[in-house]
């Protein structure tokens, strides 16, 4: 018997998405949304490989232009930002299968995610083309961003 319970709090769904629920209508309204979600995750291994794709098809593409087999600053830029795009996809599938999965929202994660795609939109920043408010208000997110990471991680006493 108690077996049988520990197993069934592994599988626990979030508390505001319970499998039984008094009113049978909200009990399928929860039930549709833990589908969309596992719907959702399928979609974004469908873009995960599409995404690995386009990074051996833009990696390709750069290493044959000529002159061939040399890469130059805009080009290892454009394969980072291939390469940190699928990163982020994989982030938010994980967001999406631990929303799925377990019983709180994993907001550590969230931010993480968050803080990865802000610094992919750094990391390929055309200086040229970009404001100066623009450069500031991407740093605000950055930091905000970083203190809100550093503060979930600081450890309770």
């Amino acid at each position: 018997m108690n077996l049988q319970n520990n197993k069934k709090s592994e599988k626990k769904y979030h508390e505001e998405l319970p499998e039984d629920h008094d009113d049978p209508l909200i009990q399928f309204l929860h039930k549709t949304i833990r589908t969309a979600a596992k719907v959702l995750a399928i979609l974004m291994t469908l873009v995960i490989v599409w995404g690995v794709g386009d990074v051996i098809y833009v990696l390709y593409q750069r290493l044959m232009a000529p002159p061939i087999y040399l890469l130059n600053i805009s080009d290892i830029l454009a394969t980072f930002g291939a390469f940190l795009a699928v990163l982020i996809a994989i982030e938010i599938f994980t967001n999406i299968t631990l929303y799925i999965r377990k019983d709180v929202l994993p907001i550590k994660l969230v931010v993480a995610t968050a803080l990865m795609a802000i610094s992919r939109k750094v990391i390929v920043f055309d200086f040229k083309e970009l404001t100066p408010i623009y450069i500031l208000a991407t740093a605000a997110v950055v930091i905000a961003l970083g203190t809100t990471y550093w503060l979930l991680t600081l450890k309770k006493d």
